[in-house]
């Protein structure tokens, strides 16, 4: 009778422990959280110099591994939960005790609380710094329908261009002609000489193993903010991997914004060495452009639409084809999701906000007079 008494206030002790840990935890994401938002500077100094601490240490340990640790520790916690779940049933039918159920579900909570912690530090913080088109000075405007028709007159001779030189498959469509994750790196790296705000380590971005399930989400990439890695779609068609690479490993600069992360994926491709990259930022930039366009001045995209390589108008049709067979309820509910998540992270105009990286691609060229 003593033990058991002993056992249960030991349990008792241990359920108070992971609670005050969990909400410890959750209070101070919420501080962080607070002062990324209202001090003046903080997440700014946050993202420059505590973020890349944890991009050098985590990102080196977890790069170690070929394959997506994220992914791993995702289906192992979802192995966790429904094991541990079912050992917690039995427990209860066969004691009739309540407290099994409370000392699980504080353990939950300590769980929630670590996770939520772990996104504020390597994530959530860097919502609130300055935009990557400010560090650059890159001045979006309002243009008009004749410069978006000039940038995507532009796109399209650059498209074709090089459409014959990337190596195609037997169906005409583009296939990568070297491993993508050391060509996103390379390119990173190499963007980072012109604009020293990209500057730092990074890791090899990593495709995920079940890449259907992003699929399913109408997902191109993901970035972990848990293992601190960049994860792409490896089953979507080839002229998206590099553009998805290098727009996912710009997050591991700080930079959340989803419309500044294609923009500088769009960047760091079209000035790759590698011409499978360049193809794929130049046309990735292209269906941008032009469907702004489409929205903008229908006969003015009209006259430019058929002005498209052949080839790449395989890849495009590759594209639509494979995006086409996971549209549904769960798609459109992930989207709903997303344009909640971003909504949620200070960006107002939701999944929309990908469509500004054709202003941001305006303003620069505009700025560099490169067309």
């Amino acid at each position: 009778m003593k033990r058991c008494s002993r056992e249960k206030a030991q349990n008792g002790q241990s359920i108070k422990i992971k609670l005050l840990a969990a909400a410890g935890l959750l209070l101070l994401s919420a501080i962080l959280m607070i002062s990324a938002v209202k001090a003046p500077g903080f997440a700014e100094w946050y993202a420059e110099i505590i973020y890349p601490l944890f991009v050098t240490t985590a990102g080196r340990i977890w790069g170690i591994f070929p394959f997506s640790v994220s992914e791993v520790m995702l289906y192992l916690m979802a192995a966790a939960f429904v094991v541990s779940l079912v050992v917690l049933v039995a427990r209860i039918v066969r004691s009739r005790d309540a407290e099994f159920l409370i000392s699980w579900l504080s353990a939950v909570v300590l769980a929630a609380g670590m996770l939520a912690f772990l996104y504020t530090l390597c994530c959530g913080i860097n919502y609130h710094r300055r935009s990557f088109s400010e560090e650059a000075r890159i001045v979006t405007y309002a243009y008009s329908v004749e410069e978006l028709e000039e940038i995507c007159l532009w796109l399209t001779e650059e498209v074709n261009s090089i459409a014959e030189e990337v190596e195609r498959n037997g169906n005409g469509v583009m296939k990568l002609s070297a491993p993508e994750g050391a060509g996103a790196v390379e390119a990173m790296y190499s963007l980072a000489e012109q604009f020293t705000e990209l500057d730092g380590y990074y890791p090899m971005p990593k495709k995920i193993m079940m890449s259907e399930i992003l699929s399913y989400q109408c997902l191109t990439g993901i970035y972990s903010a848990f293992t601190v890695e960049a994860n792409y779609n490896g089953d979507m068609t080839a002229y998206n991997i590099p553009f998805t690479a290098c727009h996912e490993l710009s997050h591991l600069r700080g930079f959340m914004q989803e419309e500044e992360a294609n923009f500088i994926g769009f960047l760091a491709c079209i000035g790759s060495e590698r011409v499978d990259f360049r193809y794929s930022g130049y046309l990735s930039g292209w269906v941008y452009c032009m469907n702004a366009l489409y929205r903008s001045d229908y006969e003015s995209w009209s006259k430019i639409r058929p002005l498209l390589d052949e080839r790449a108008e395989a890849d495009l049709a590759a594209n639509n084809a494979f995006w086409e067979k996971y549209e549904g309820t769960l798609s459109k509910m992930a989207d709903k999701v997303n344009d909640t998540y971003l909504k949620a992270n200070g960006q107002a105009d939701g999944v929309q906000s990908y469509n500004r990286m054709v202003d941001l691609i305006v303003a620069y060229f505009h700025k560099n007079q490169n067309i």
